[in-house]
């Protein structure tokens, strides 16, 4: 037959019996997990400060609070706000059945608590199976959105990108340009032609093409800043945004820099392969930096121009060489 002691341990894990003289005589094995062991012997109110519903002196005190919900702590760590209740024994002693309230869940995160430190009765062991689903609610929810942030950043990233060259594509640049406008910001752009890439792709096949244009890319990369928006606008053609250089000179060097890059030949299937570039420059002006399409529109006659000019150079436009590129009648444009 099971034992009154044996009783309470399995029922009320958190639970004390105090004698006649005030000392707890049995402790619940709940105690371990706040780490008190050594409960048993101890003057309850030694151990115990009761803050209501009022503070007894002794075990006679202590009895008269029988039926009354108790609000107690530890006198020493851990510092937890703890719920109890009284009941005589009818032996001059007392059983204190314990719990923590409104202070479960702080509870079962600093201690560890599972339900096995609970009665099976218990409402907190409720809240626990609550808590529990919250947080697995939660993580899965963390995680499924993760994911579907990570498929959407991947998705627009993809959207952007020229799929051969890894560069941006038209859409990105449209963007750029948008946020430029809007930002008031101040820019070059660069519009580059690969010469003779249209016959080496014809005489020797698309593979040969795409290296050389993966290759272009490469070049592109090496030779700007960061901050450069480098875009394959369709076929053999490239464009760079740079905002906030509008330096001539700087430009002139860059435009030299990218042409030499492109011009090295590279070997493909043991083949050695050689194209050149044409650039096309135009910048922001007072009148025309809130206008996006006619800068871009100026880097094309520009780049007409360089073609003109005899290739494999790059031409900085000016007003001289007018605003359309039927404007662009004659027959040699000086680089720059």
């Amino acid at each position: 037959m099971i034992s009154v002691s044996e009783l309470l341990s399995v029922l009320r894990p958190l639970h004390l019996c105090i004698g006649k003289t005030g000392h707890i005589t049995q402790v619940g094995r709940g105690f371990d997990k706040l780490g008190q062991r050594d409960l048993t012997g101890r003057r309850f109110l030694e151990m115990f400060e009761i803050l209501r519903p009022s503070q007894p002196r002794n075990m006679a005190e202590t009895l008269d609070l029988a039926g009354q919900v108790l609000r107690l702590r530890l006198r020493s760590e851990p510092d937890i706000l703890l719920r109890g209740l009284v009941i005589a024994d009818q032996q001059g002693g007392a059983i204190v059945d314990l719990s923590f309230g409104i202070a479960v869940v702080d509870a079962v995160q600093r201690f560890g608590l599972t339900a096995k430190d609970f009665a099976a009765s218990d409402l907190a062991v409720e809240l626990l199976f609550l808590q529990e689903a919250k947080s697995s609610a939660m993580s899965a929810s963390f995680s499924l959105n993760a994911r579907l942030n990570g498929a959407r950043l991947a998705a627009e990233a993809e959207a952007l990108t020229d799929g051969l060259t890894g560069l941006h594509n038209r859409r990105a640049l449209d963007g750029a340009l948008s946020q430029l406008s809007k930002t008031r910001t101040d820019f070059a752009v660069l519009h580059i032609d690969l010469d003779k890439f249209k016959q080496v792709n014809d005489t020797l096949g698309h593979a040969v093409g795409d290296a050389l244009l993966k290759q272009a890319a490469s070049v592109m990369r090496r030779c700007t800043r960061q901050d450069d928006l480098l875009v394959r606008a369709g076929g053999d053609e490239f464009v760079i945004i740079c905002p906030g250089l509008v330096d001539e000179l700087r430009l002139s060097e860059l435009s030299q820099t990218l042409i030499k890059g492109l011009s090295a030949p590279i070997t493909v299937d043991a083949t050695e392969v050689a194209i050149g570039a044409s650039v096309g420059v135009a910048t922001s002006t007072p009148s025309t930096q809130h206008d996006a399409a006619h800068i871009i529109e100026r880097a094309d006659i520009a780049l007409y121009a360089a073609k003109r000019s005899g290739r494999g150079r790059h031409v900085i436009w000016t007003p001289a060489l007018g605003t359309r590129l039927n404007d662009l009648d004659i027959p040699h444009v000086s680089s720059r």
